[in-house]
C-alpha cells in the first residue's frame, strides 16, 4: 500500500505573509533593514547545522542558516573522514531519511573501506576518507540548490525569548531574525578556548573566533551548561615523509558506498599509510608533560575517552612501547596529510621533536601543530526526544552542544532537529525514533535519558538491537517513514520499493525452492561443507558459512536467472537478501525482544507521579526520575539508578 506523501508546510496564508516580509527585507537592503522573518533559523553551519537546514527546508519550512563563514560550510575540523564503527550506520540512516551527508561523502571520497569485515554483518561499518576542500564545496552546492533555504553570514549573539517561547536571534551586526523555531548547532564555538602548550587563545577552531555571550543568553532562562574538551592532531607535509618506511593501507574497490542513490565515486582513490610511535617518541613526550595543558591544570574539562590524545595514551598505558598512527591524505591534490592517532595539545616544539623520532617522519615538516579546545555544551537531559528544549518552546539543540563528538552524531541529531523544527511550525506530532529503529534513536535516547559526563561517541555496543540496525538495511527501516513525512524524495522512495520487491523475490524463492542432494553435493564437498543426506529448501544452505548467494546461484539456474534480471545495484540487493536469510533466526529473536520492550514504550508516565513523595521506590530513583521526568516507563527503566524493582513498583501503582 502506497503511503500518503505529505509536507509539513506552513498554512498558505501564513506563507504568503511570511514571504512578503522576507522580500521586504531584500528590497530594503539599501536602507539597511535589520529585521528578517523565517519559520526556522539554524545557528551554525557545521554538520548538524547543514543537515538541520536542508531537512527543515525540504519539508517546506522557510529556513535561514546563520554561519560565521560561508566558505567553511560543513568544515571537517578534525579528520577528513566520514563513518567508522557505528558512525557509518548513522550516515546510512541519515541517507535513508533523505539527508545529504552520504551523498556528499560519496561525491568527495578518496578512499572507502568497510570496517569489521571479519565479524558479522550486524557490526559492518562503512568509512570513507574525503577530500576536505571538495567536501565543503559539495555541501555549499547542496545548500545553494535547496528550495526554501537562505544563508546569512553573521554571528548569533543573543537568543530572543518571550513568555517561555523562542522568537528568534539577534546577531553581532545588529540583525534581528524572527522565527518560530531556532536550532542551535554551534559546535565548539561557544566560549571556545584553544590550547597549545601553555599558550591559550579564544577560538572556535584554529584561526577562527570564539562566540561569546550567546551561551549566557540561553542559560539565563534556566538551561544548564558545562564545559568539554576535544583536540586534533598535527598536519604534515607529504613531501617530507619517507613512505618507504611505512605500511600501506589500501582502500576497497567493490560496490559499497554510503548513499543508496549515489553513482560510482568520481574522485581518484588514494592510499593511506601506517606507522608507529616508539620509546624515543614517548621519552620526548613525557619530558614535556609539565607543559601539557591536560596535566598542568590548565584544562579542567573532560575530553573524549575513545579518541584520547597521544599524551593521555602514554599516561593511561605506560607499559605500551608503541602506538599505531595512520597517515591519511587530506585531498586529491594537496600535500597536506592528517596524522590520525597523534591528537595533542603539547607545546609545538615537543610535538615536532617527538614526530622526528619516528623513522618515516625523521625529516617531517608540519603545516601546524595539534591543539586542544574547550567549549560550552548544554545538559541534554533538558531536551525532549524531538531535541526540543523542555524549558523554552521552539528551541532545539543538535550536535556537539549536546555533549557529543563526531560529524556523524552531529549530522544525525541535525536531521532530527530540522525535521521537528519544521513539524513544530505546522503544529504536527514530533518525529521520534525508537532504539530498535535506528542508531540515531539510540543516540538521542542515551543523551536525553542518561546525560553525558564526557563527549559521547556512538559504538555498536551501545545498541542492544544492533542485529536489527545493520548498515545494509537503513533504507528498509526508515525510507518509507521519511517519505510519509515529505522528506525523502519520490525518487528515493521508488528505488526503495523496487529494491524491496527484488529482495522479497530472492528470499521467497529460496524459502520455497527444493534442493536435492544429487544436484548440489559435489559443490558442497568442494567447499568443505557436509553433503546433504536428504532434500531441503535453498534457504537452509544459505545458512552455512561456506555458502553465499552467488555460490547458491551457481548451483541453481533459476536463482541465477532471478539475480541476472535484477535492475542496477545487483550486489547491494543480493547482499541485503543474503543477510536476511543467513541471520534470520537471530533477527527474528531480537525482534521479539524489541517488541516486548516496546510495550513499556507505550506506557506513558509523564505527569502521573509525584516522584519526590514516592516512598515505594529508592531515594536515588526518586531523585533521578524527578530530574529527567521521563515520558515512558521504558525510558525510566534506562535511567542509571532506577532499578527493575523501582519499575515494578511503578507498574503496580499504575494498576498494571
Amino acid at each position: 500500500m502506497q503511503p500518503t506523501h505529505k509536507h509539513y508546510i506552513i498554512p498558505k496564508d501564513f506563507v504568503i505573509l511570511h514571504t512578503f516580509c522576507v522580500l521586504q527585507y531584500h528590497c530594503n537592503n539599501i536602507s539597511i533593514s535589520t529585521t528578517m522573518n523565517y519559520d526556522v533559523v539554524i545557528i551554525g553551519g557545521g554538520h548538524a547545522g547543514c543537515e538541520a537546514a536542508t531537512a527543515a527546508a525540504n519539508m517546506g519550512a522557510r529556513t535561514l542558516l546563520v554561519t560565521m563563514d560561508m566558505n567553511k560550510i560543513a568544515q571537517m575540523s578534525c579528520n577528513p573522514a566520514i563513518g567508522g564503527i557505528a558512525k557509518g550506520q548513522i550516515v546510512r540512516e541519515i541517507d535513508a531519511l533523505g539527508g545529504q551527508m552520504a551523498i556528499v561523502t560519496d561525491a568527495t571520497a578518496i578512499q572507502f573501506r568497510m570496517l569489521n569485515r571479519s565479524k558479522g554483518p550486524a557490526v559492518w561499518s562503512p568509512r570513507a576518507q574525503c577530500d576536505r576542500g571538495k567536501f565543503i564545496w559539495k555541501w555549499r552546492e547542496t545548500l545553494d540548490h535547496t528550495p526554501n533555504l537562505d544563508i546569512w553570514q553573521d554571528q548569533a549573539e543573543e537568543l530572543l525569548v518571550e513568555n517561555g517561547e523562542v522568537t528568534g536571534v539577534r546577531t553581532i551586526w545588529g540583525a534581528e531574525i524572527h522565527a518560530k523555531c531556532v536550532v542551535v548547532t554551534a559546535g565548539t564555538f561557544l566560549n571556545g578556548l584553544l590550547h597549545i602548550g601553555r599558550k591559550q587563545m579564544p577560538g572556535g577552531r584554529i584561526a577562527e573566533p570564539a562566540v561569546h555571550h550567546f551561551t549566557e543568553s540561553i542559560t539565563r532562562h534556566g538551561i544548564r551548561t558545562a564545559r568539554m574538551k576535544t583536540g586534533t592532531p598535527v598536519r604534515i607535509d607529504r613531501r617530507s615523509v619517507h613512505f618507504e618506511d611505512m605500511e600501506v593501507q589500501e582502500g576497497e574497490h567493490d560496490f559499497h558506498q554510503f548513499s543508496f542513490l549515489s553513482p560510482t565515486p568520481p574522485l581518484q582513490q588514494l592510499t593511506c599509510w601506517i606507522c608507529y610511535t616508539n620509546p624515543q617518541v614517548h621519552e620526548v613526550l613525557r619530558a614535556g608533560l609539565d607543559d601539557s595543558p591536560l596535566y598542568n591544570g590548565q584544562i579542567q574539562s573532560i575530553g573524549p575517552r575513545y579518541c584520547p590524545s597521544i599524551e593521555t595514551k602514554l599516561v593511561t598505558f605506560p607499559e605500551r612501547e608503541q602506538h599505531m598512527l595512520f597517515l591519511e591524505p587530506e585531498g586529491e591534490n594537496t600535500n597536506e596529510m592528517y596524522l590520525n592517532g597523534f591528537s595533542s595539545s603539547m607545546p609545538m616544539d615537543v610535538q615536532i621533536n617527538a614526530l622526528r623520532k619516528i623513522k618515516a617522519l625523521r625529516d617531517v615538516k608540519v603545516y601546524r601543530p595539534g591543539y586542544a579546545i574547550e567549549y560550552d555544551f548544554f545538559d541534554p537531559t533538558q531536551l525532549k526526544h524531538s531535541l526540543e528544549s523542555k524549558i523554552i518552546r521552539g528551541l532545539f539543540f543538535a550536535g556537539q552542544v549536546n555533549g557529543t563528538t563526531g560529524y556523524e552524531e552531529a549530522g544525525g541529531q541535525g536531521t532530527v532537529a530540522g525535521i521537528n523544527a519544521a513539524i513544530h511550525c505546522a503544529g504536527g506530532e514530533p518525529f521520534v525514533m525508537r532504539r530498535d529503529e535506528s542508531y540515531i534513536g539510540v543516540l538521542i535516547d542515551d543523551l536525553v535519558t542518561k546525560g553525558v559526563d564526557e563527549p559521547y561517541r556512538m559504538f555498536t555496543s551501545r545498541a542492544e538491537y544492533r542485529i536489527l540496525l545493520r548498515q545494509d538495511d537503513a533504507d528498509a527501516r526508515l525510507t518509507e517513514r521519511a517519505y510519509q513525512l515529505g522528506l525523502a524524495t519520490k525518487q528515493r522512495y521508488d528505488w526503495w520499493m523496487q529494491k524491496k520487491e527484488c529482495i522479497d523475490r530472492i528470499v521467497n524463492y529460496c524459502m520455497n525452492a527444493p534442493v536435492k542432494p544429487k544436484e548440489v553435493n559435489g559443490q558442497l564437498e568442494a567447499l568443505g561443507t557436509t553433503p546433504l543426506h536428504y532434500g531441503c529448501k535453498a534457504i537452509e544452505l544459505i545458512a552455512r558459512p561456506q555458502v553465499n548467494l552467488q555460490i547458491l546461484a551457481d548451483m541453481m539456474p533459476t536463482l541465477k536467472e532471478i539475480i541476472s534480471s535484477l535492475p542496477n545495484r545487483k550486489e547491494e540487493i543480493c547482499e541485503a537478501a543474503e543477510v536476511l536469510m543467513k541471520y534470520k533466526g537471530y533477527i527474528d529473536r531480537e525482534r521479539i525482544i524489541a517488541d516486548k520492550m516496546r510495550r513499556l514504550e507505550d506506557i506513558k508516565i509523564k505527569g502521573h507521579f509525584d516522584y519526590k513523595n514516592m516512598q515505594q521506590i529508592s531515594i536515588e530513583a526518586r531523585q533521578k526520575l524527578e530530574k529527567i521526568n521521563p515520558e515512558t516507563l521504558a525510558q525510566a527503566s534506562r535511567i542509571p539508578g532506577v532499578s527493575p524493582s523501582d519499575i515494578n513498583a511503578m507498574l503496580v501503582l499504575m494498576g498494571r
